[in-house]
């Protein structure tokens, strides 16, 4: 075998364990603290530089900026924070990858081993499943230990071709063209921590100079976007914002890079006796520095972003709006509940509707936007309930403590409604990949179905909403229709079926739809005997 194949294989097969390392050491980071570090992300950039500090501080421990970047769109839409902190969080969140580079530019590969036997021990032999996260993310590092060593062995004979050092030394002396190179490199691994493991495996070995690895790991910054801004392609106004704000910060980044490129690299200099060290502490201090210079101008650059992607986004408010912890011990507290119940189930009912369509037209380009809803109803379950347990704890008349656990009762009702309509989505979402085909019949069936529990549902929120007993009341008999409905709607279907006018994959399908329509009419019956119940003042 060749040596240039030798190093070719060495080379990929080492890249290869190093992105199994960083996929594996993020997995068991963020499966034992990623929900713990989503409340942190939530509660805590409240402020410009809080953000900052916290998208740094996160991405640090989840060892992803790609991870982080995803939860703030997501926080966006969702209405739990602004554009202005999400753009303060992916500041933070370009310095915190740093910390890999930081890591491994120290000469400790002579661990990986080690680590990797203990990780494995612990993942594969230990029940408890926060060692397991734990061994995961000690095996992962230990495969990023290894294949940085791979890597670095693997090219150690480039040190004798002259064509690729002469490369290296114009990518040194045109910083843009390494610039570039690290940008495409980056969006095609989709990992900026690859790149950087590259930089420095050839730095160890003496074949990459300063200035080169410099320009490299400077367009790895601007090549991680790839990955949010694909994300975000089919996404609403305010991700698409947050999108362009990582790519245009990045970018900002490399524009003040290639201005003040000399000074910066004399500073570095002084940073580290190794290449590997200087790399390291570049890869940070750029972030930190893109970050202090551009901070000041934070609402300037919101405005540009938001100027650049215009249009207005309805922004899923995700905290309670009607819940008022000072009406808790009073009566009033009762409304308060009803009101935030009411917003709860129009989202459902909305999210059965988008979710049948989905189904009905093939659409399901707007699916997300079904699963973003399901979160806020959730939220909103246990805010409610949580609320209410509070009230109960007060002095409440008999009347006062029925409609307490009446409420309770509604907004289980609607969570489960909402559950359904994520069942119809996930059809649609199957039916439509699939290429599943709906008859003419079929689609006619699932509407008329739908239109009568779309009916029925919104007259139920419409007698939560105005307290109106004896509509409830005339409400609990109407899901036998739907029932009548989804039995007819069935033989229908097996009739097609034996006639070969539908196939037998899209039937199922068409069956489990029409299933979670009949139980998201009883969840509205159930609704209405709570509703009936309510004793209401008037």
């Amino acid at each position: 075998m060749s040596t240039g194949i030798t190093i070719v294989i060495g080379l990929f097969g080492g890249l290869g364990l190093f992105l199994l390392g960083i996929q594996m050491l993020a997995d068991g980071l963020q499966k034992a603290a990623g929900e713990r570090m989503r409340r942190i992300l939530e509660l805590f950039t409240s402020k410009p530089l809080k953000a900052v500090l916290t998208g740094a501080a996160v991405t640090a421990l989840l060892q992803s900026s790609s991870t982080t970047t995803v939860m703030i769109v997501g926080f966006v839409n969702s209405g739990l924070m602004t554009l202005t902190q999400a753009v303060g969080t992916i500041m933070g969140a370009n310095i915190g990858t740093t910390i890999t580079a930081q890591i491994v530019s120290f000469n400790i590969y002579s661990l990986a081993y080690p680590l990797i036997a203990l990780g494995a021990l612990f993942y594969y032999f230990s029940k408890k499943k926060m060692k397991r996260y734990g061994g995961m993310g000690i095996l992962g590092f230990g495969l990023l230990l290894l294949g940085l060593s791979t890597m670095s062995t693997s090219v150690s004979p480039v040190r004798e071709y002259e064509p690729f050092l002469q490369l290296l030394v114009t990518i040194g002396d045109r910083p843009i063209l390494g610039i570039l190179a690290g940008a495409l490199f980056t969006a095609v691994v989709q990992s900026s921590s690859a790149t950087t493991g590259l930089v420095i495996a050839f730095s160890w070995q003496g074949i990459l100079s300063l200035p080169a690895g410099l320009a490299l790991i400077v367009g790895a910054n601007l090549g991680t976007c790839i990955t949010v801004v694909l994300a975000s392609l089919n996404s609403p106004v305010t991700a698409k914002r947050a999108a362009l704000s990582h790519v245009l910060f990045n970018l900002a980044g490399v524009i003040l890079y290639l201005v003040f490129r000399r000074p910066f690299t004399s500073l570095i200099l002084m940073t580290g006796g190794t290449v590997a060290r200087q790399i390291a502490n570049a890869h940070t201090l750029f972030n930190v520095l893109a970050t202090l210079i551009t901070f000041p101008l934070l609402p300037t650059f919101v405005k540009l972003v938001t100027a650049i992607v215009p249009g207005d986004q309805a922004v899923l408010e995700v905290k309670p709006k009607f819940l008022d912890d000072r009406l808790i011990h009073t009566p009033g507290a009762l409304i308060s509940a009803q009101k935030e119940a009411l917003r709860m189930g129009t989202l459902a009912v909305d999210m059965v509707e988008q979710a049948v369509l989905a189904f009905v037209e093939g659409e399901i380009d707007h699916l997300h936007e079904i699963e973003q809803r399901e979160e806020v109803v959730n939220s909103l379950e246990t805010a409610i309930t949580s609320y209410l347990a509070k009230a109960n704890q007060h002095s409440m008349n008999e009347n006062e403590a029925r409609e307490i656990v009446n409420l309770m009762h509604i907004v289980n009702d609607i969570e489960r409604m909402a559950d359904h309509a994520i069942n119809i989505a996930e059809l649609a979402d199957v039916r439509t990949t699939g290429k599943h085909e709906l008859s003419e019949a079929a689609r006619d069936d699932l509407q008329k179905m739908f239109g009568e529990v779309d009916r029925i549902s919104r007259a139920v929120l419409e007698a939560l909403g105005d307290r109106d007993v004896e509509k409830a009341t005339c409400l609990i008999g109407e899901d036998d229709k739907v029932d009548d409905l989804e039995k007819r709607y069935r033989c229908n279907h097996i009739e097609r079926l034996n006639q070969g006018l539908c196939r037998p994959d899209v039937g199922v399908l068409f069956l489990d739809a029409v299933s979670n329509l009949e139980r998201v009419a009883d969840h509205a019956h159930n609704i209405a005997e709570a509703v009936a119940d309510l004793a209401f003042s008037k």
